[in-house]
């Protein structure tokens, strides 16, 4: 029943997600930090090398090229619907919540799942998202932020906790899905994050379909900037496939 009563809200770690010491060391031990992930990919020699060739771009059309996928980050965000046409199999993107903390663009993405189920219950849910180490994982986070808002603890749902970006994401749910990949999935998250989202799934062969978390785009100097910021990694994501 997914409308059974609210737990009272308590901070998330690996402890109270379902983890005891010695899951969660043999669950974490080989799980690069955020951190770590993160400078493997500055010091990888593709990715400074499709940065060189997305920065040469820009600067020999006066930043024309990246003003075009600005604009289509905004028109997705824009555009993509709160109640997916299909959504049998919903992937729920995670985001970083340090020490279990989740802030308010994770808060919406669960509400939005939660009002999902209350429409139209997916009969396949996949929980996005890894963590630091001997810390709870986003989709651990994921998991815990809807039992609170209510949804009973036999609704069956799928954890993919060891990626740290979007792409690994992606790829990880796919592995899981197996052939269930190949049907129509709903990408669950902030708008802002659409593009990426819809960008990736479709470069691995995923048919898939948006789903906005927050009720419509607030144009706010927060939301732009990570606009901003979503433009740049699709003009490299898709620079590099060329």
């Amino acid at each position: 029943n997914a409308h059974a009563p609210a737990r009272e809200r308590v901070p998330i770690t690996a402890r109270n997600a379902g983890l005891d010491y010695a899951s969660r060391a043999s669950h974490h031990l080989d799980m690069p930090s955020r951190k770590a992930h993160r400078y493997r990919l500055i010091a990888d020699r593709d990715v400074l090398h499709v940065c060189a060739v997305a920065l040469s771009a820009c600067v020999l059309t006066a930043g024309l090229v990246y003003v075009g996928y600005f604009v289509h980050v905004l028109r997705t965000a824009r555009k993509a619907p709160c109640l997916p046409e299909h959504g049998d199999c919903v992937l729920l993107f995670g985001k970083h919540a340090p020490q279990g903390r989740i802030d308010p663009d994770f808060e919406a993405r669960l509400d939005r799942a939660m009002a999902l189920w209350r429409e139209r219950p997916p009969t396949s849910v996949v929980l996005l998202g890894g963590g630091a180490p001997y810390e709870a994982s986003e989709a651990e986070v994921a998991r815990q932020g809807l039992r609170e808002r209510g949804l009973a603890d036999d609704v069956p749902l799928r954890l993919e906790a060891q990626s740290h970006d979007t792409l690994q994401n992606l790829r990880n749910a796919r592995d899981m899905l197996g052939e269930d990949g190949a049907r129509r999935v709903t990408l669950l998250s902030s708008r802002y994050h659409l593009a990426r989202c819809a960008l990736f799934a479709r470069q691995l062969g995923f048919d898939s379909e948006l789903c906005a978390a927050e009720p419509a785009l607030d144009l706010g100097p927060r939301t732009l900037l990570r606009i901003a910021g979503e433009a740049e990694v699709v003009e490299v994501a898709l620079l590099a496939r060329q």
